[in-house]
């Protein structure tokens, strides 16, 4: 599986828990930590927690492995390391504050193909 399918994969576990305003960037000509971000929020921190869970079931579904998850106990940004893929789970809150899709701006945006990306 390539990582484009991967960021698939990983959108749609977002989206199936209801994660909001679901991004992907292209990190390959701006950053060397990652080739992608996946970026997403939701309204509370167990729906935070949900959507972090719901990404490492479906890549162990895959047989990817998450190489860390951090942020899981406080729920404000929960960061999974898939390797070449970093999916940035945000509060609400927290994500209006780093505005990464701003920081990163000269990364160009993935089109997703999930049902309900909600904003």
């Amino acid at each position: 599986m390539d990582n484009k399918e991967v960021i698939e994969v990983v959108a749609k576990a977002c989206d199936d828990k209801q994660a909001e305003d679901i991004v992907a960037l292209n990190m390959q000509d701006v950053s060397l930590m990652a080739d992608y971000f996946l970026i997403c929020h939701g309204s509370n921190e167990r729906q935070v927690q949900a959507i972090a869970r719901a990404i490492k079931e479906s890549m162990d579904e895959t047989d990817i492995h998450v190489k860390r998850m951090e942020g899981f106990e406080q729920a404000r940004w929960i960061l999974v390391d898939l390797n070449d893929i970093v999916c940035h789970i945000f509060h609400k809150d927290e994500r209006n504050y780093y505005n990464l899709e701003r920081l990163w701006g000269d990364a160009s945006r993935v089109d997703l193909h999930i049902a309900g990306n909600r904003s």
